[in-house]
């Protein structure tokens, strides 16, 4: 008698947070549902209600995962609204549930550039009891679940635009160091390009230790984005940096 397949790894990408009980209790769904899975929880401190920023986010760390991997994304400002779909998005092997917002759609277009092949479905099934307002834990981890255990989406396939694969030149997430990182791939600009921050020339470095103790610059960060640093200090503070500050290529 043959084994049964696996269970996918299911990958976890939020704006929740860390400190409150959502993250717990999507994890709980999860671990019910899908209990050989393994559980990754890869960022819950995605840009707030910015599902624009979050996808670029998201687009340079899911290369990481497993090529059958299922990522549960939830950055949902629009929760609870008719309007907004929820979807189950097939790109290559790997799966991304969460809502049509455009989270997933810069991960998708830098596929499909790629020559993988992306499909979309639209979830129509519906819990017994849907909360108006954690459709992370009611609606989109009972769907990662059956996913992970190799079930199909529960839906209908649908047509999906996909959008320009462009970057965004702007902050899109800034880490506990105060490093900032910008929505730019490294691998599309000149070695030697730097960043314009408001009147602050930023040249570029390969690494901290290349310049200066307390110098601001730029550099590629292991997920192949432009970041912001300062070595051995806060570039958020030493530069008055925020998501969605604009940056220029220079």
């Amino acid at each position: 008698m043959s084994k049964p397949s696996p269970a996918r790894m299911i990958v976890l990408f939020t704006d929740f947070g860390g400190g409150g009980p959502y993250v717990g209790q999507m994890q709980a769904v999860l671990a019910a549902q899908a209990p050989g899975a393994p559980r990754i929880d890869l960022l819950h401190e995605a840009p707030r209600f910015n599902p624009r920023a979050a996808a670029h986010l998201l687009a340079a760390c899911l290369p990481a995962f497993p090529e059958d991997c299922v990522l549960l994304g939830v950055v949902d400002p629009g929760v609870g609204d008719a309007r907004r779909a929820p979807i189950a998005v097939q790109v290559g092997g790997r799966w991304c549930v969460g809502p049509d917002n455009g989270l997933f759609e810069v991960f998708a277009a830098r596929a499909c550039a790629a020559g993988e092949r992306v499909s979309c479905w639209e979830i129509t099934w519906r819990p017994a009891n849907l909360s108006n307002s954690f459709h992370g834990r009611d609606l989109f981890a009972p769907v990662a679940a059956r996913l992970a255990r190799g079930e199909a989406p529960p839906g209908e396939p649908r047509d999906w635009r996909l959008p320009a694969d462009t970057d965004l030149a702007e902050v899109i997430f800034i880490d506990h160091y105060g490093n900032a990182v910008t929505g730019l791939r490294a691998s599309g600009l000149a070695t030697d390009a730097g960043l314009q921050v408001g009147d602050q020339r930023l040249p570029r470095a390969r690494t901290f230790s290349s310049v200066a103790v307390g110098q601001a610059f730029c550099y590629e960060n292991a997920n192949g984005l432009l970041e912001i640093a300062v070595n051995q200090g806060s570039a958020v503070a030493q530069l008055g940096l925020a998501i969605g500050q604009p940056v220029t290529v220079c």
